[in-house]
């Protein structure tokens, strides 16, 4: 298998750290969208990261679709998720709130970066702010009622919390003001520091690591 993508996309990113805590080997090729394109169009013709291709050459996309294909064939039976139905339901829903989050960040740096100022609808950028704080006061108080959500540091709900924490605060932290969510930056400072993510930093253009 091979993971075609930057690491400063949080979504390739998150691909590679679960594969890691998996145990499931592959390839990663760092190759970008934008500066690397004709040569990510010759694998993908989308143009979307992350890419998987798989040992038979087939070509996956979509972080979570990856992870399921992952799990479900290369695994040996391990999963990041939790058996029992009610914890998979409160970590599901906690990635779900930080996919959204990642989706909103995303979504504000290219209004703000590629878009001209003059087209820029600030209504728009707005809505898409107070929906991307709604998602990380959500996740704050999840964190605080039901801390055993992102207990685990092997848990999918861990690995993606301070994966989109690390993302947004590296390119809107006037935005996400870190001091108002403790236990994100607590999460994301302690995950920071383990094997795999260290193995696999944020790295790529404008785009720092937290250490």
């Amino acid at each position: 298998m091979r993971l075609i993508g930057m690491l400063d996309s949080p979504y390739v990113r998150r691909v590679a750290i679960s594969l890691e805590y998996l145990g499931v080997p592959f390839e990663h090729a760092a190759i970008s969208v934008f500066s690397n394109l004709e040569e990510f169009q010759a694998i993908n013709p989308v143009v979307k990261a992350p890419t998987m291709v798989s040992d038979d050459g087939e070509v996956l996309m979509d972080s979570s679709l990856i992870l399921q294909f992952a799990e479900a064939t290369k695994a040996s039976g391990h999963s990041l998720w939790s058996k029992n139905p009610t914890d998979m339901q409160h970590e599901m829903r906690a990635v779900s709130l930080a996919l959204a989050a990642c989706e909103k960040t995303a979504q504000i740096i290219y209004e703000r970066n590629l878009r001209p100022a003059a087209f820029q609808y600030e209504p728009w950028i707005a809505r898409l702010t107070w929906q991307l704080l709604a998602a990380y006061s959500e996740l704050e108080l999840l964190l605080t009622n039901q801390p055993s959500v992102a207990a685990a540091e092997s848990s999918q709900s861990a690995i993606t919390l301070a994966i989109a924490w690390q993302f947004t605060q590296s390119v809107l932290p006037k935005i996400v003001l870190a001091g108002n969510f403790p236990q994100l930056a607590r999460l994301s400072a302690r995950m920071e520091q383990t094997a795999a993510f260290r193995k696999y930093p944020p790295t790529g253009p404008g785009v720092r690591a937290n250490r």
